[in-house]
């Protein structure tokens, strides 16, 4: 399953833009703290926490928590975060990485870093330039069973995914409807 999604890059095509509003965890509506604090509690000790988004990494480390991997873009839907927010992700046990991930794409290159800082010992943020949307996609293939993915659902919430296989295979099928031409 990981071997078919390294080295490659994809796109959201228009007829999948809605199949991407599909739950694959567990909606937690809401934002802020008291929201994390309901996700924490209830994904247990997670092999590795993978937080996508500015503001999901923002009320994570706001909670106490250190994601493993957080990966940000100093943005929330398409426009820049305050510099509350900006100072609010960053933590001194980062390890920073750096990767372009334009909108509508999940770049061979953040697969590649996803990739590398999921091999990593210490906390890894990774900070795109372009979008980080769809980063969550190769984070749930890519992520050991029984880590926890979470990330932002724009005006609702916050999803909660614990990785299984079940999952993987189903967002892995996912990726590979998305490939372009590299």
């Amino acid at each position: 399953m990981l071997k078919s999604i390294l080295g490659k890059t994809f796109c959201l095509p228009d007829i999948m833009r809605k199949e991407m509003r599909k739950q694959y965890g567990v909606l937690y509506p809401g934002d802020g703290k008291k929201t994390t604090e309901q996700i924490l509690s209830a994904m247990g000790n997670p092999k590795k926490l993978i937080t996508i988004g500015d503001i999901t990494t923002f009320n994570v480390l706001k909670c106490g928590r250190i994601p493993d991997i957080s990966v940000v873009d100093e943005k929330t839907q398409r426009e820049a975060v305050s510099s509350n927010i900006v100072e609010g992700i960053k933590h001194s046990n980062f390890k920073t990485l750096r990767v372009s991930n334009p909108p509508g794409f999940v770049t061979e290159e953040l697969i590649s870093v996803l990739s590398e800082a999921i091999d990593c010992n210490v906390p890894v943020q990774i900070m795109v330039d372009g979008e980080e949307d769809l980063a969550a996609l190769p984070a749930i293939v890519l992520a050991p069973i029984s880590s926890v993915v979470l990330y932002g659902f724009p005006n609702k919430g916050a999803i909660m995914v614990k990785v299984t296989s079940e999952i993987k295979n189903q967002i892995c099928n996912m990726l590979n409807r998305m490939n372009c031409a590299n």
